[in-house]
């Protein structure tokens, strides 16, 4: 049959079936006879199967180039203050997001002279200079010399990205491949602001806003040309070009950059000569980013994200590291200065004339690797113009003093004690340094608006660079008589008023067969008499505290104590004196609560979070207002939130309680605030020993609360006391924050009755007013209803109105007896003081 007999599909078929067998024909005879044919078959097979497992292998784990397209870099959290101002971020690496529109165009072209001229016409590989690259590899294999490397922008995005920075012909393939899908998927100026974000440039800098910051101390939109130019030699090598004993190579190859700008029509001669003119100018030091002077409260910032995020990519998209978050935090940098000067100027007093106090690490200088040493202690302070540095050596009466730049200085002011590898605090004097003292005493100050809970200040210790413990936050210490409001609370709480009438007497109660007789004392050994609740509190009288304590219930004191956060204690009588362990933040909670009425809000440093699009997830206040987003009136009350907070006290008895402390302030333990003339109320504390000595209290819109006391507790000396060393240190804080004072009085509840009485006696008074001065015997006190004094008058008054009584009666009687026209008078009528106020 012929072939045109044959239809279109047939003829197909039948030349296949005969080709086919022709070919498996010759490939039969010649695999029998030839054996060269055999090898060469076998080979070829073998080079196939290698391509195809190659291509596999190359192709097998390479990442889809549309991740590009929802690509988020690792950028640092941001935190910011009470105002909105930038105070802080974490970061370990210098990264800027910028979109393509916020970089100049002769950036760009620098960047696109330098490492890729072709880049707006190419698609994704450059093959002329790929060419190059493997004839530069070729010729320097086994020299282990590193070929350049011939890639795009675009290969190196999907490098910096997607490949990683491995030194292999496998992550060079990948690049090559993943280049060309990125150009499918990506525009170009997409890519160039990948590129420009991510680019490593030295300096733990990436991406050229980053660059621009530790090279030039600029933003990119103020670089120069030149400067510009020197961004675009970075790339190749960032770690040689940006140090100075390489400023000649960089300022060559800077220039050679212009010059190609040039040739690619970007700029004129003219400008890349006046460029050329110019030096690198590069900054010493890449500038730390902007921080306030906060380590402990912007420390526990830090500790409470990563409790909630992660630390690092790994741990989820919001991590504190790489997710970008925005943080807004409660920090008044204002208060927070001041609490930090206040604290240490406290810590210095109380260190004064007590000499050297040993230094604050040691590390070896026999070696002479003390720099590397010092540098990687971490060690620093930021008071005043102190150093950290470390002794390297010391010979009699001389020595010299070493710091992280690795000069060495002679050193003044030798303590006897001091020793080669002391690692110290030292202050310029002249040519020379000069020893200083951080003190050992430490202590911690913190402030907290009462109304919402928001930490306002913080501060841990000395300076947070010398140590992160936070002996604010994280300090357990007795608070000593600071606990004594809560007691005086419970007693309201359980028939006592301000003006009862407690004994200052000793008590002693029966502990049990192993512990015998328990007596309480006061301090300094004084007691006797009775007198009202108010001056036991205000004079800080233990043995009145007890008698209130016992009377009350000591399981009613330990529940009040716990109920407003302080700590869980037992029953023993010891807790009503302050023995029980605490922290400032606690205790200043706690006090928050008494000036609010009673109601108690959780402390909180963080108000709320974003993602870096700005989207809220997670807020302190979750409280919802339903209808406040409502697109128009609905003709109801306004929406109103809920009430946030807990309330831990009888409004009454709260504000009874500060009423009373009020008083501290105006004639107590506290008296030194006295001339502040504001309104103010706080309790000072100081614990057996003294070992702790304590201060809280505060104004309606601000609580503040400090403790000093050694880290491993001991005798502070018999003159320390709260009232002479911890109220000090809050007066000069409200003294430097002034400003932020309302001045508002202390505001009483529903409920409360405002009743004149005798200081001393707690009688009720008629016949006087109180008065402005602090000590005046006439007083309002604050009582709940129907548990004020009962009116009391003096006999001869009595006397007097039973005789006017009687007597108006006797002529009553006498004008009904003489008739109608008698009785024209009306009969006298007695006035009685009316009213809520006494």
């Amino acid at each position: 049959m012929s072939d045109n007999e044959l239809s279109t599909g047939e003829y197909f078929r039948y030349r296949i079936r005969r080709d086919t067998h022709g070919v498996l024909a010759f490939f039969s005879e010649n695999w029998r006879k030839r054996r060269l044919f055999r090898w060469g078959a076998i080979l070829a097979a073998l080079g196939v199967i290698g391509l195809i497992g190659g291509w596999v292998m190359v192709v097998r784990d390479m990442p889809d180039a549309k991740t590009l397209l929802d690509y988020e870099p690792p950028l640092p959290t941001v935190v910011r203050g009470i105002d909105g101002e930038i105070v802080h971020s974490f970061a370990r690496e210098r990264r800027v997001q910028l979109q393509f529109q916020d970089f100049p165009p002769q950036l760009v072209n620098a960047y696109t002279s330098a490492e890729d001229k072709t880049f707006w016409t190419h698609g994704g590989v450059d093959y002329t200079g790929l060419a190059g690259a493997v004839v530069d590899y070729i010729s320097k294999m086994g020299s282990g010399e590193r070929a350049r490397g011939g890639s795009t922008i675009t290969q190196q995005v999907a490098k910096n990205i997607l490949v990683g920075n491995e030194y292999s012909l496998t992550r060079k393939l990948k690049e090559m491949i993943l280049a060309s899908r990125i150009e499918g998927v990506l525009t170009k100026k997409q890519i160039m602001e990948l590129y420009l974000n991510e680019i490593p440039l030295g300096r733990r800098s990436f991406g050229v806003q980053a660059a621009a910051r530790a090279y030039f101390d600029k933003d990119v939109g103020d670089l120069d040309l030149h400067e510009m130019a020197f961004l675009a030699v970075l790339p190749k090598a960032p770690e040689t070009y940006s140090r100075k004993k390489h400023a000649a190579a960089a300022l060559t190859r800077r220039n050679w950059v212009l010059d190609q700008m040039v040739a690619n029509g970007h700029i004129t001669a003219a400008q890349a000569a006046a460029a050329k003119s110019k030096p690198l100018g590069l900054i010493d030091h890449a500038p730390e980013a902007r921080s306030a002077d906060a380590g402990y409260f912007l420390e526990e910032v830090r500790r409470q994200l990563i409790a909630k995020y992660g630390e690092k990519a790994e741990d989820g998209p919001h991590s504190v590291y790489a997710g970008g978050l925005w943080v807004r935090t409660s920090l008044d940098t204002e208060l927070q200065k001041a609490a930090q000067d206040s604290l240490r100027a406290g810590l210095l007093r109380y260190h004064a004339n007590r000499g050297w106090r040993g230094p604050i690490a040691t590390i070896n200088v026999s070696d002479g690797g003390w720099q590397s040493q010092l540098a990687s202690s971490y060690l620093s302070i930021n008071y005043k113009n102190w150093r950290v540095g470390v002794v390297t050596r010391r010979n009699g009466s001389a020595a010299t003093i070493g710091f992280t730049d690795g000069k060495e200085y002679p050193l003044t002011n030798l303590p006897d004690a001091l020793k080669a590898g002391d690692v110290i605090v030292a202050s310029p004097e002249g040519s020379n340094y000069r020893v200083q003292t951080v003190p050992e005493v430490s202590g911690g100050f913190l402030a907290q608006n009462p109304n919402t809970g928001r930490i306002l200040a913080m501060q841990g210790g000395f300076d947070f660079h010398l140590g992160s413990f936070n002996r604010a936050t994280q300090a357990d210490r007795q608070p000593g008589s600071t606990i004594k409001p809560f007691v005086y609370a419970t007693g309201l709480d359980h028939g006592f008023t301000p003006a009862t009438m407690v004994p200052d007497s000793t008590y002693c109660f029966y502990q049990g067969a192993n512990l015998g007789e328990k007596c309480f004392r006061n301090y300094g050994g004084r007691s006797g008499g009775e007198h009202t609740m108010r001056w036991g509190l205000e004079q800080s009288r233990n043995l009145m505290t007890i008698h209130v304590a016992m009377d009350s219930g000591m399981n009613n004191v330990v529940n009040t104590i716990n109920r407003v956060g302080i700590g869980k204690y037992k029953p023993y009588p010891s807790f009503a004196l302050g023995a029980g362990d605490t922290t400032v933040l606690k205790m200043v909670n706690a006090y928050s609560a008494l000036v609010n009425h009673g109601l108690q809000h959780q402390p909180t440093v963080i108000d709320y979070v974003q993602d870096r699009h700005g989207k809220v997830i997670w807020r302190a206040d979750t409280r919802d207002c339903s209808g406040c987003n409502m697109p128009e009136w609905d003709g109801k009350p306004m929406p109103r939130l809920a009430q946030k907070g807990k309330q831990v006290l009888d409004p009454r008895t709260a504000y009874q309680t500060v009423h009373m402390l009020e008083g501290v302030v105006q004639r107590g333990t506290a008296v030194v605030l006295r001339d502040l003339n504001m309104p103010l109320f706080g309790k000072t504390g100081t614990t057996t020993g003294p070992t702790n000595v304590w201060f809280v209290g505060g104004s309606p819109d601000i609580v503040a609360g400090v403790y000093m006391g050694f880290d491993k507790p001991r005798n502070m000396g018999g003159y320390a006391q709260g009232g002479t060393y911890a109220a000090p240190i809050f007066k000069q804080f409200v003294q430097e924050t002034r400003n932020e004072w309302s001045g508002r009085p202390f505001l009483a509840p529903e409920g409360v009755r405002m009743v004149r009485i005798d200081r001393r006696t707690g009688r009720r008074v008629f016949d006087a007013w109180p008065s402005n001065e602090p000590l005046a015997s006439v007083i309002w006190e604050a009582f709940k209803p129907d548990t004020e004094p009962r009116r009391n008058a003096r006999q001869d008054e009595i006397d007097a109105l039973r005789e006017l009584a009687i007597s108006q009666l006797r002529r009553s009687e006498e004008r009904a007896k003489a008739g109608p026209k008698a009785n024209s008078g009306a009969p006298g009528n007695f006035a009685e003081e009316q009213g809520g106020i006494y």
